[in-house]
């Protein structure tokens, strides 16, 4: 095995292992017992699936799944905001 192979092997383990932490995620998303641990399932799921991104541009050394995990940091990172803020006061406005 040369280097590009094990590193290869290395990104597809990784991608399996994200792709477990995201059906676990779902699993308390749509189970959780309260709306808090569904708010936090909510942001891991967007956490790993910005892992899955990488690691799926790193398999293919494409620079646009990168951009794309970028948008959803920044989608998800609003979301949460907005879902913790209407959580706590029932009113997103200030």
């Amino acid at each position: 095995m040369n280097g590009y192979e094990i590193f290869e092997t290395t990104v597809v383990v990784c991608m399996h292992v994200v792709g477990v932490a995201m059906l676990l995620s779902l699993w308390r998303l749509l189970r959780g017992p309260t709306v808090p641990d569904r708010i936090l399932a909510l942001d891991t799921l967007s956490i790993t699936a910005i892992a899955e991104l990488m690691l799926f541009g790193l398999y293919l050394d494409s620079a646009i799944y990168f951009e794309a995990a970028l948008v959803i940091a920044m989608l998800g990172f609003g979301s949460t905001v907005v879902l913790s803020k209407y959580v706590l006061r029932r009113d997103i406005v200030e």
